[in-house]
């Protein structure tokens, strides 16, 4: 119950945890934030790490003056990057042993199905629109590596994919994280970040539920 309370607490108040950093570490916080990204795309185990939230808050304290705009996108993206590369090796390596893995606090097995019937689906695409949904984020690239992919064309769509999800969101946060109405409702736009990255996920449930209760009937 203690991990299940810092997760909520580190997810939905990421913007106090990221200032907290801030302050206490200086400069170092470009090593958290690299760590923090690299983790959430790189290891199988760690999905539950924030993202979206995390990139746009990071946006709103370069704003405020704690950290350059440019380094901090270029950080994250090469933690982006990085991390998928590293992902897709282990899914290369050794996916077929850890698929087999059963479901845990630490794996979540049905998550790695549902992200396996997504690459079916849309292939390599599902490295870029993958970027945008969180959980599938962490298992795209490990799918991708397990799938036997071309590294070069897996790295074309990691490159891309990495740019269009890390420079807008940092912007983004870097623009209007301050505005009054956004700073004074932090919390409440985390929120509805995190609801619009797992709206695809929602989507794609209630379309599986329809169809399966449409062939059972």
């Amino acid at each position: 119950m203690e991990f299940l309370a810092f997760f909520v607490d580190l997810v939905l108040h990421v913007d106090r945890h990221l200032a907290e950093l801030l302050a206490n570490y200086g400069n170092w916080i470009y090593a958290i934030l690299f760590l923090i990204v690299f983790c959430e795309t790189g290891l199988v185990v760690t999905p539950f790490l924030p993202g979206d939230s995390l990139l746009f808050v990071a946006g709103a304290l370069a704003a405020g003056g704690g950290m350059d705009p440019a380094i901090l996108i270029g950080v994250l993206f090469a933690a982006a990057v990085l991390g998928d590369s590293l992902n897709y090796t282990i899914g290369r390596r050794f996916g077929g042993r850890i698929s087999q893995w059963p479901d845990s606090r630490f794996f979540n097995r049905r998550a790695l199905e549902k992200t396996h019937e997504f690459y079916e689906r849309h292939g390599g695409k599902t490295i870029i629109i993958a970027r945008f949904m969180p959980i599938i984020r962490t298992f795209a690239p490990f799918v991708a590596g397990m799938a036997t992919m071309d590294y070069r064309r897996f790295l074309a769509f990691n490159v891309l994919g990495a740019a269009l999800w890390v420079a807008p969101l940092v912007m983004a946060g870097y623009w209007f994280g301050n505005l009054p109405i956004v700073k004074n409702n932090l919390s409440l736009v985390i929120f509805g970040i995190i609801a619009l990255s797992l709206m695809p996920l929602v989507i794609g449930w209630l379309r599986h539920r329809n169809e399966a209760s449409r062939a059972g009937v």
